[in-house]
């Protein structure tokens, strides 16, 4: 996201690291950078404008002029005015769902057809289920798009909450209510509305969705608006917010888009916090927004503490433990213990997702490497163990050339292929041999060069 901006404001540190001090001279060149770089990435110009006047005033200040590395400084200024701007001013709890209201809590989700609202309800409730153990029902008011209701079933299903039927021939208000009815029965925490959307703003469609708002009047009204939009998002943002008392933003789509101008303009233009970011297609991908952590991954310094809370989510803390028990206790590593931690890596949302919350120095020294490939070979490698023998998996020392050649056919690979995987695996398990001596640093070592480009 915003990579231009990233990129730029690296091009100006590099450039003013020989200056003694920050001058109107050298950071006017630095803002001009910055300025281009929000405009290629689709900022409202308002926004920019607004950011571009924050930065000069605090750059001038005293703070900054007695820096020993201005660029750095300047940077730091950028950074904490761009949170600002994303919603950090709001403080820390603008971001949190409210649910100080009689349960249910109702959630409205308000957007554009395509926008993911269907996807995003799917997403918003696995993640209350999981992460705030609320007991959640969904329900669709989508009664004009086709199979509308049906997709929310399928999705609702997957995360394990409860879905309330509906029928295309039903009024959207009287869908709801009946939810809503349903929902205090049956003791639910949470009842999110998934509405109908249209290819464009209409009249109908405002007058449809503030009646369902005055039906159920919810504790939450969520704009679900798609981060690849552009200047168009903030049209719709405008819209919406005219008619609906929005309380917060869900931005969708954000990784797949590489100017990513929306998550500043829409909170710039409605004055309302950015709740949740949607990234990828599982159902998994929805983040709760954290501004200062956002500024951070947009200007090259990563996102440290997404990456440990990937890995908390992703890593089966039980099967480490067990793992470690095992080499502790004189235990062989063997291609079991290789596959399960493949699997690890790939519930971790793979390395491309791991990467993007790196700082942009480290992303920059594994450059030379190609994310698709890597994953691919981490997929082919599962597919040779999959096409073994529980014996062979077990003692990987009986694999010789017969059997590497009948693995080979089973998986639908060279047997080249199985040689470098045995020699990866060997890697590993040297690795695992040191970590029984307690030998981390060693170990840490040995992992030199096994990462392309990280020598």
């Amino acid at each position: 996201m915003l990579d231009n901006l990233t990129q730029r404001l690296a091009k100006v540190v590099k450039t003013m690291r020989g200056e003694a001090r920050l001058t109107e001279s050298n950071t006017a060149d630095m803002l001009r950078e910055v300025r281009l770089a929000l405009l290629e990435a689709d900022v409202a110009l308002p926004a920019v404008r607004e950011l571009i006047a924050k930065v000069r005033e605090k750059a001038m200040g005293e703070a900054v002029i007695g820096s020993l590395t201005p660029g750095q400084a300047l940077v730091g200024v950028v950074q904490t005015e761009l949170a600002a701007i994303m919603g950090a001013d709001l403080g820390p709890d603008a971001s949190q769902l409210s649910f100080a209201t009689q349960p249910p809590a109702v959630i409205l989700m308000a957007g554009l057809q395509g926008a993911g609202k269907t996807t995003t309800v799917g997403k918003l409730a696995k993640y209350l289920r999981e992460q705030k153990k609320k007991k959640v029902l969904t329900v669709s008011a989508d009664v004009y798009r086709p199979a509308a209701i049906g997709q929310l079933q399928t999705v609702t299903a997957q995360v394990g909450a409860d879905f309330f039927p509906s029928q295309p021939t039903d009024k959207p208000v009287d869908i709801v209510l009946a939810a809503l009815d349903f929902a205090k029965r049956h003791y639910h925490d949470v009842l999110i509305v998934d509405t109908a959307g249209r290819l464009g703003i209409d009249e109908a469609m405002m007058q449809e969705i503030t009646a369902l708002h005055a039906a159920v009047k919810p504790i939450e009204t969520l704009f679900v608006v798609d981060a690849m939009l552009g200047q168009d998002a903030i049209n719709t943002a405008k819209a919406f917010n005219d008619a609906l008392p929005l309380t917060g933003i869900v931005l969708t789509k954000l990784d797949g888009d590489a100017r990513g101008g929306a998550a500043l303009s829409v909170r710039h233009v409605t004055g309302k916090p950015i709740k949740f970011a949607g990234v990828g297609e599982k159902l998994d991908g929805l983040e709760a927004f954290d501004p200062q952590r956002m500024a951070n991954r947009i200007l090259g310094m990563g996102d440290i503490l997404a990456l440990v809370e990937e890995a908390r989510k992703g890593v089966d803390i039980e099967a480490a433990q067990d793992l470690a028990h095992k080499i502790k206790g004189g235990g062989k590593f063997d291609l079991n213990d290789f596959k399960a931690q493949l699997g690890q890596m790939k519930k971790m949302g793979g390395l491309a997702g791991l990467m993007d919350k790196l700082p942009a120095q480290m992303q920059q020294a594994a450059a030379g490497a190609s994310m698709d490939q890597a994953e691919k070979q981490v997929r082919r490698m599962e597919g040779i163990i999959n096409s073994m023998t529980a014996q062979e998996r077990s003692k990987p020392e009986l694999i010789k050339a017969s059997r590497k050649r009948r693995i080979a056919t089973g998986a639908g690979v060279q047997v080249q292929e199985v040689n470098r995987m045995l020699a990866q695996f060997e890697q590993m398990q040297g690795m695992m041999k040191k970590l029984k001596g307690g030998g981390m640093m060693k170990m840490m070592r040995g992992m030199k060069g096994m990462m392309p480009g990280m020598r």
